[in-house]
């Protein structure tokens, strides 16, 4: 298969990284992927970005904005573990309620766990779902994030129709997912340490690298920036925008529900 990245016309749905797969099975290729690393997502995400994610997370929830006043009501999408719901919390001091919605049992459990230990399961509400079938009323949300999730989802552009179905009006939806580098000299860095170290890490701390070694391919496959915000404008989304962190190596995704 092309090592080459899709475009908004299409390609993600039988791309598992640079495999080529038939229709329908890629879902149970990233399941399984997930199943394999939900114990490990931190130290995951750790190699991915350097650390770096820690910081690109909270200024996606200072996007998020949730009020500190009123009941605000936010779905994360593909956090199982539960990384941006429980800083949505701590920015709303507590009123904002969130439902966190995975199609991954592993993940679930990890972030029903760590929600229990931080006592903040009563503000959280935990459902395994697919990204493609939300079920969800129209306009029950305010929020809809999802963060280095969206790559994985076989069907994206029925999740951003999806997405813009559950938001309420005036709802904003935010993507926070790897992208394609815009500086040559940082490109060539982060190719070589994504194809050589990162598997090879995975595999010395997950005793398996075949996981880590898909999702540093999903990434170079996912749709570029202005691929991927076209995607967003195509399901409806208003004043559509992104901005680029450190390089492009991930990019906040926005869009409006107007």
């Amino acid at each position: 298969m092309s090592q080459s990245r899709t475009t908004a016309g299409g390609g993600m749905k039988t791309s598992f990284g640079y495999t080529q797969v038939g229709e329908g099975e890629k879902q149970e290729r990233v399941n399984d992927v997930f199943h394999q690393v939900a114990q490990r997502y931190d130290v995951m995400n750790d190699l991915m970005s350097g650390g770096m994610h820690r910081i690109w997370k909270d200024a996606m929830v200072t996007a998020v904005n949730p009020p500190k006043d009123r009941a605000f009501a936010s779905l994360d999408v593909a956090g199982g573990t539960g990384d941006i719901a429980f800083r949505i919390l701590d920015a709303s001091r507590g009123n904002a309620h969130v439902t966190v919605l995975d199609i991954n049992g592993s993940m679930l459990q990890v972030g029903r766990e760590r929600a229990e230990k931080r006592g903040l399961a009563q503000n959280l509400t935990f459902v395994e779902a697919n990204a493609e079938d939300l079920p969800f009323e129209d306009k029950s949300f305010d929020a809809y994030t999802v963060a280095f999730g969206i790559r994985n989802v076989p069907d994206i552009p029925k999740a951003l129709g999806e997405a813009y179905r559950v938001l309420k009006r005036g709802g904003r939806f935010l993507c926070l997912e790897f992208s394609e580098v815009d500086a040559p000299v940082l490109e060539t860095v982060y190719e070589k340490w994504s194809f050589n170290a990162i598997p090879r890490i995975g595999q010395a701390v997950t005793g398996d690298g075949e996981p880590y070694r898909y999702l540093v391919e999903s990434i170079r496959k996912f749709p570029n920036q202005e691929n991927f915000a076209a995607m967003i404008r195509k399901a409806s989304f208003s004043r559509v925008s992104y901005k680029n962190f450190t390089g492009g190596i991930a990019a906040l995704h926005s869009g409006w529900k107007l």
